[in-house]
């Protein structure tokens, strides 16, 4: 009879689990395990990491915005919302325009980089809010800048895996900026776009071999094969070399590893921003042992380059399509005659 009793308790407490899991889910819109958000009307709550937030309606949307990461600002310039930003951490690595502009005419202040911000020069400014990836050596900044009356919020999109997840942030950015209709109708159409090429890329009958990334040093970063680099070369129909690998972040790998993998690889992507076969030998003469290198095609990702900027780590965290668009095009270049790259180039 007790035993009766304690499988019934126990029945009624996982069914009360399910049924109260089920309530807040439906609650929260979830971006992924790390970002949810929840609008009841009253205030906005918001899960990102191990961080929680909560804005009474009176205080958003933010009409004073600092950025601290460069790749932030592609949520911000795809909205059209450039003109809430009063501040950017290191904006030589901003690649966008219309940024560059409203920097060169004081409308938007250098705070520092990622050495060190210029606290002062930030709590002079009262923004509404700063919006920076979290890092635990700046601590006592981010704590400084909270005992000022500063909203830091931290969001780690680097940290998504799925290229679309890292688009849908743009969600969030929607309604912080108080252009939540625009996020809604940017993240529909990217969408649409990203699986509509999908289909594209299924139509061929190839299924090229591909390897990924370059040496710093001694060491290959090889994406692990659940990286989002991975995930596009999938999505573009190719065999990523490390396709069945578990990993969600690089895989750290000797040159003699790599060469023994890399027998009738095709491909070669996200090779740096090399312009040249010759540059990248003078910085790794090994390259040359490399059968992709001598017979394959090479790709960096400096197609959208200036000086220290680089669009594939702006406008590429949130155009998923577009860089998905030129891995098929590298890949089925038959499947898009009439595209041009937009992030990569083929290095010669």
């Amino acid at each position: 009879m007790k035993a009766n009793f304690l499988l019934i308790i126990a029945f009624l407490f996982l069914t009360n689990c399910k049924r109260e899991q089920k309530i807040s889910s439906s609650d929260w819109e979830v971006i992924s395990s790390r970002l949810q958000f929840k609008d009841d009307g009253g205030k906005l709550d918001v899960k990102s990491g191990n961080f929680t937030y909560s804005f009474q309606k009176n205080k958003v949307p933010f009409r004073k915005i600092i950025l601290l990461n460069a790749s932030l600002m592609g949520f911000v310039s795809e909205l059209q919302a450039e003109n809430v930003v009063i501040g950017i951490a290191s904006p030589e690595y901003i690649y966008s325009e219309k940024i560059d502009h409203l920097l060169k005419s004081g409308k938007i202040q250098n705070v520092g980089n990622e050495q060190k911000y210029d606290v002062e020069k930030i709590i002079s400014m009262k923004p509404d809010a700063i919006f920076t990836n979290y890092i635990a050596s700046f601590d006592n900044t981010y704590q400084l800048l909270k005992n000022n009356n500063i909203q830091v919020i931290f969001l780690d999109e680097y940290m998504e895996q799925s290229p679309m997840v890292k688009t849908s942030y743009i969600k969030l950015f929607g309604k912080l900026l108080g252009k939540e209709k625009e996020a809604a109708e940017r993240f529909n159409q990217i969408q649409k776009d990203y699986n509509d090429l999908k289909k594209i890329a299924l139509q061929s009958t190839s299924k090229p071999n591909v390897l990924a990334n370059e040496m710093y040093g001694d060491v290959w970063y090889m994406p692990g094969g659940k990286t989002f680099t991975a995930n596009y070369i999938t999505d573009a129909n190719a065999n990523y070399i490390l396709k069945d690998n578990t990993e969600e972040k690089a895989v750290t790998m000797s040159f003699e590893e790599v060469f023994a993998k890399s027998k009738n690889i095709q491909y070669w992507v996200n090779a740096g921003n090399h312009l040249s076969k010759k540059e990248m030998l003078n910085i790794n003469p090994f390259y040359g042992k490399l059968e992709v290198f001598n017979k394959g095609k090479i790709y960096g990702v400096s197609g959208r380059e200036k000086q220290k900027a680089n669009d594939f780590f702006e406008s590429g965290v949130v155009r998923s399509d577009l860089v998905l668009k030129d891995y098929i095009k590298v890949f089925h270049p038959e499947l898009l005659p009439d595209y041009q790259l937009t992030y990569m180039n083929e290095v010669q």
